[in-house]
Order: C-alpha cells, then sequence, then structure tokens
C-alpha cells in the first residue's frame, strides 16, 4: 500500500513537473485577458471584443488546428472568427482522434493549450521583424538559460533581473520613436486579449493530461522512467518558463493599457 502511494505520488509530481508551469501560467492569463476585456468593454463597449478579436480570436483557433494535425487528428469543422455567441464563442475547432492513440490521446493536451504557444510565437516573431534589438535580447536569455543546472535564490534572481532588462529593451524611448512600434503593441495587444484558454480548452487538455499522468504512472511502476524520462527538468522548465513569460508580460500590459483607458473615462 505504502508503495502504490509512493508511486502515485512520484508520477503526480513528475507531471507537475512537466505541465504545472503550463496549468498556472494558463490560469493567470485566464484571469488577466478577462479583467482586460472587461475594462475594454466598459470603456468602448461590445464592439472592443471583436477590435481585439479580429486578430487574436484567428490565431487562436488556428494554434488549435495545427497542433491537431501535428498530433495526427482530423479537423472536422474549423470557425477562425464569427460574433461572440450567447455563450462568448467567437471562434473554434472541432476535431475527431483515434481514441486507441496513445500520442492522439496525448495531442489533446499539447491541442488544448495550443494558443498560448501560438500567441507566443507571433509575438515573437513581431518582436525580429519590428523590434530586433528586443528580440536578440529574448534569444540571449533563452541561450543563458541553457547553462542553469540548479534552481535556487541566485539564479532566480538573474532570471527576473533578465526579464526585468527586456521589458526596459521593449519599451525603450528609442522605440516610441518607431512608428511600427505602435503596430506591435495593437497586435500583441489584440492576440494577449485571446491567448488564455477556455472552458473547452481545458477539458480537452485535461483528457490528455490524464494520459501523460497514466504513461508516466506505468513508467514508474515498471522502474523504466529513470531510462526514459532522460530530460533535464529543470532546464526544460526555465526555457519553458521563457516562452510563457512573453505571454505574461504582454498580458499584463494588455491589462494595464484597458486600467488606463477605464480609468479616462470615468474620470
Amino acid at each position: 500500500m505504502t508503495f502504490l502511494i509512493e508511486l502515485l505520488a512520484r508520477s503526480f509530481i513528475e507531471t507537475l513537473y512537466i505541465a504545472g508551469m503550463i496549468i498556472l501560467v494558463g490560469l493567470l492569463l485566464g484571469v488577466l485577458r478577462n479583467s482586460s476585456i472587461r475594462n475594454f468593454q466598459r470603456s468602448f463597449g461590445s464592439k472592443a471584443l471583436m477590435i481585439t478579436g479580429i486578430i487574436g480570436v484567428p490565431i487562436h483557433e488556428l494554434s488549435h488546428a495545427v497542433f491537431a494535425l501535428l498530433f495526427g487528428h482530423k479537423i472536422t469543422k474549423i470557425k477562425l472568427l464569427q460574433k461572440p455567441d450567447e455563450n462568448g464563442v467567437m471562434g473554434y475547432v472541432q476535431h475527431s482522434y483515434n481514441q486507441g492513440s496513445i500520442y492522439q490521446q496525448i495531442g489533446n493536451f499539447s491541442i488544448g493549450i495550443a494558443p498560448i504557444f501560438g500567441g507566443v510565437f507571433y509575438i515573437i516573431a513581431l518582436m525580429r521583424f519590428i523590434i530586433p534589438q528586443a528580440y536578440n535580447k529574448f534569444i540571449y536569455i533563452l541561450v543563458e538559460s541553457l547553462d542553469i543546472t540548479v534552481l535556487n535564490r541566485g539564479t532566480m534572481e538573474g532570471i527576473i533581473n533578465s526579464y526585468r532588462e527586456l521589458i526596459k529593451v521593449i519599451f525603450s524611448l528609442k522605440n516610441f520613436e518607431n512608428p511600427y512600434f505602435y503596430a506591435f503593441l495593437f497586435i500583441s495587444i489584440c492576440i494577449s486579449s485571446h491567448i488564455s484558454l477556455s472552458y473547452a480548452d481545458i477539458k480537452g487538455a485535461s483528457r490528455g493530461l490524464w494520459v501523460i499522468f497514466l504513461i508516466i504512472f506505468i513508467l514508474n511502476a515498471l522502474g523504466l522512467s529513470k531510462y526514459i524520462l532522460t530530460i533535464n527538468l529543470i532546464k526544460y522548465n526555465v526555457l519553458l518558463t521563457g516562452f510563457l513569460i512573453i505571454a505574461v508580460i504582454l498580458s499584463t500590459i494588455t491589462f494595464l493599457i484597458s486600467l488606463i483607458f477605464i480609468t479616462v473615462k470615468m474620470h
């Protein structure tokens, strides 16, 4: 009995190592997104949702679609953008898969969380062409993080300081003199406003997460995890956090801008 409990606990912790940061950031993005949209709607009315949705929703749905295809799912119906229905749905991707395929079952998790990484990909691509100095800084931070082998107070402070410097580079005075920078901000706000996961996304991702947990549990039970789970989980999580923090930074900025608009309107 003790062995079973230890096996379950170990498998649960290892699943958290793999997916915990994504889940945590996904929840945070949801809170920021809902608050931002609420403020924008109070400032500009219901049309604010469509203004941000013109860019943000298609990227959200295309991210689902790309990951669905990567994991061998069949897309049965897709709507990149529509007026919000009675449930607030502005787009969707319906897909089917072989429930006997473990690969396609695991794919449900990646498909569910795809909008976070799809949104970050487009934002980073925008940085590359509009504010290349910020892009180069971000890549430098990622490369430096590959040398991290242990997480302690020193390394955590180093990571925080690196991204604080990245924010300074993004919002440097030189960038505000660049007219394309305002296009970057607008598009990034649109993407960030729709980067979080819907209830349907979370529900779909949870199906894949249970399969991941089950696989890890079986590997641990057979004593094979040490041979198969060869990923350096510290480096994995540091690199993963590097991408996710871009979403958090832009979503936070979107929220702050929405606060400015609602404050101006109230006064």
